[in-house]
């Protein structure tokens, strides 16, 4: 709804801007269009959001005056969170769109095969708000990647990290861990049983959870051998809402933790919310800074609603420093020269920037002076490695009437301190 609403305004702006072509030069140069893709799931619940988010961004960017002198259209393809669409999706985004970056994917399972059988080969600059497995670290570290790609969300050892944290300070003596039997799940699991593993954390069992299957009773009955005192759940809302019926009509414990992909509207009122009293889950978060509390200012303006779901101020930040490469690389630039430009728009050297439409605006007039900017964000100073990933600080959640809300705010500090006690 939200996308539609957007393609629609943007599709007024532009004929309004037609017929002005006469009346100013200025206007006359902005009536051409760059594209840029983005490959997210917008036939889920939690996949709208992101979506628009990104579209936010590139509006804020548009009434700045563009990008690299020409308005911005976000073409949006829906990736379903299943990698054969999503990396056909991608190759028209690529092919047909003529696209030089990609906002996504969202799943590592999804965007691994993305960035490998598409962005890579094309050249094109791929950036992602929610994707987290160290698979695409190890890639990158084997220079498969080529420098083109970029994530503005942290690896899965942080949500393993913050995910053992809270089963420690729960008193939680065993966990089971089920999994979405993909690339991220696979990974996030992993993680999860070694960090538990290295604090004496019982892990009963380790198991994979598969799409669409009529029911999950056997894998469920499975879990609960060993007689575990909690559950730890990397799922998406669709397989977990099943799961979590299953688990709790065969006698297991409400004592949940959940990765971020479970932070639903759909999963809370399926599952109902009397039984997710005990059920907390983890996510990274922005650091309390001033530039984070005005991505939460801007978007509740715009949409009437608190950033409660997952990768929403990610995919604001994903957008923005691509939209800022661009701008850098100028008119008609490749995926590669693009992304060439990242460091010089998170540079902490440069010029501080606001994530708005006056801050878009001075970055053009430091880039065109041939200075370089420090983007300030949703989620803070955005700073990428050698490898493309991100840092981040950490939030434990629980599920409230109205959304969610912050148990626990862990900061960068925290999470790396108790990462180093794992090692």
């Amino acid at each position: 709804m939200f996308v539609r609403f957007f393609k629609s305004f943007r599709c007024l702006r532009h004929a309004l801007l037609l017929g002005m072509v006469g009346f100013s030069s200025t206007v006359y140069a902005q009536n051409c269009t760059t594209k840029i893709g983005a490959v997210l799931p917008t036939s889920v619940d939690w996949g709208r959001p992101i979506a628009a988010t990104a579209q936010f961004a590139v509006d804020l960017a548009n009434d700045a005056g563009g990008v690299a002198g020409c308005q911005v259209e976000m073409v949006l393809r829906d990736t379903q969170v299943d990698p054969k669409v999503g990396v056909d999706a991608a190759k028209a985004l690529v092919d047909l769109e003529k696209v030089p970056v990609l906002l996504g994917a969202v799943s590592s399972g999804v965007t691994i095969p993305i960035l490998t059988s598409v962005a890579v080969p094309a050249g094109v600059m791929e950036v992602s708000c929610c994707s987290s497995s160290t698979k695409i670290t190890a890639l990158a570290e084997e220079g498969k990647t080529k420098g083109l790609w970029f994530r503005t969300f942290a690896t899965s050892g942080v949500q393993a990290a913050v995910g053992t944290m809270l089963a420690r300070d729960q008193g939680y003596k065993s966990v089971v861990v089920l999994y979405k039997n993909d690339d991220w799940g696979q990974d996030i699991s992993k993680l999860t049983v070694r960090a538990m593993k290295s604090l004496g954390i019982n892990v009963t069992n380790s198991i994979a959870i598969n799409d669409g299957q009529a029911s999950y009773r056997a894998e469920v009955t499975e879990a609960l051998k060993g007689n575990p005192e909690g559950i730890y759940m990397a799922l998406y809302p669709k397989e977990g809402i099943s799961v979590v019926r299953e688990w709790l009509s065969l006698g297991g414990s409400q004592n949940m933790i959940m990765a971020n992909s479970m932070k639903s509207d759909e999963f809370k009122e399926s599952v109902g919310l009397k039984y997710l009293k005990n059920a907390l889950g983890t996510d990274t978060a922005s650091p309390r800074v001033e530039s984070a509390s005005k991505f939460v200012e801007m978007y509740k303006a715009r949409f009437n609603s608190e950033p409660n779901g997952p990768g929403l101020a990610n995919s604001f930040d994903a957008t923005m420093v691509a939209l800022l490469a661009m701008e850098a690389a100028g008119p008609n630039a490749s995926g590669t020269q693009i992304a060439a430009q990242v460091g010089k728009v998170t540079d902490p050297k440069g010029t501080p920037i606001k994530a708005d439409t006056a801050g878009f605006k001075k970055a053009k007039e430091v880039l065109k002076s041939g200075g370089s900017v420090m983007y300030q964000g949703a989620t803070g100073n955005v700073r990428f490695d050698a490898n493309g990933d991100v840092s981040a600080p950490a939030v434990a959640w629980s599920f409230t009437e109205s959304g969610t809300k912050e148990e626990r705010y862990i900061t960068l500090e925290e999470v790396d301190a108790f990462m180093a006690t794992m090692q």
